[in-house]
């Protein structure tokens, strides 16, 4: 793609130029609505575009999820190796009424397999981030509580984010009632964690080593150099795909990018504008630090 092409190849001076280079891509994929938040932790630069829109968080929410379970287990609510007792039955918002998950759509199926045993909330927790599991996702809401999450999430500075409930709750989908988010929320987040303040150190270096394992690395992964380390978390339902990261190029400090998106209903083609839009980030980022310079700009 030529104006891909030309990202890579060379960045112009002017932050505008990265801005047009990210709206013309978009621009290639009618309908699609992007939210864009970056911050590059060594600088301070930072791009912006629609980043206070809110979108449907999908599987993005699990990272709120993960940040109130370590700060619980620190507190001494619960233990990381303690078991929890698979039940394929949770309550609605809605309206309370019971619901199960289906296995088929599930990204991960190994914890369908297992009902009826306890298993451990730090393997649990792994999965809920690694493989996306949804299983483990309900369960450990149900340990923590929404509320508790989005209480959590308030005291980071992420003012917009709310995790309301588990995922396929039908009944709450259907009235509206979702997990939402804005790109700038989940920077503020991911920056937290790795800065060391989402909880106590020890815990943030843990969030990361999982976040670093990730399994789904077809977005912002993607689209940079092969080999470099990304700590992240995608998520995606019909029409909505997204990806928040820790970028850690190679010989100098990381950055946070994350893209949000709707509106394109082939998953393959949102998982490659988000893809793109890492690209031209990385090429940015890499003339940026280059040059030693440092910007801020905002579209919305």
């Amino acid at each position: 793609m030529i104006l891909l092409a030309a990202a890579l190849i060379a960045i112009a001076p002017s932050r505008d130029s990265v801005l047009e280079r990210i709206q013309a891509r978009i621009a290639e994929e009618p309908g699609a609505q992007v939210g864009l938040a970056y911050l590059d932790l060594a600088s301070g630069d930072t791009l912006f575009v629609n980043a206070d829109t809110s979108f449907h968080a999908a599987s993005t929410m699990k990272v709120p999820v993960m940040i109130e379970l370590f700060r619980r287990a620190n507190s001494g609510s619960f233990r990381m190796n303690q078991g929890l007792l698979l039940v394929n039955r949770f309550a609605s918002i809605a309206d309370g009424s019971p619901y199960s998950l289906d296995l088929g759509s599930d990204s991960d199926s190994t914890l369908y397999h297992r009902i009826g045993e306890r298993v451990r909330v730090d393997t649990l927790l792994r999965l809920m981030i690694t493989r996306s599991s949804n299983f483990a996702t309900n369960t450990l809401i149900t340990l923590v509580g929404a509320d508790a999450v989005t209480r959590t999430m308030r005291s980071l500075g992420a003012q917009r984010i709310q995790v309301l409930r588990g995922v396929e709750d039908g009944k709450a989908f259907d009235k509206g009632l979702n997990n939402t988010t804005t790109a700038r929320d989940l920077s503020i987040i991911l920056r937290a964690i790795q800065e060391g303040s989402a909880a106590p150190p020890a815990a943030t270096r843990e969030m990361l080593g999982i976040l670093l394992a990730q399994e789904f690395n077809e977005k912002i992964p993607a689209g940079l150099p092969a080999g470099t380390r990304v700590a992240h978390k995608t998520g995606e339902i019909t029409a909505v795909s997204h990806d928040a990261a820790i970028v850690y190029p190679s010989g100098r400090k990381p950055y946070v990018l994350v893209v949000l998106t709707r509106g394109i209903p082939d998953g393959t083609r949102s998982s490659k504008l988000i893809a793109d839009i890492s690209a031209i980030v990385y090429a940015h980022s890499s003339a940026t630090a280059a040059r030693g310079t440092t910007s801020t700009h905002t579209a919305n």
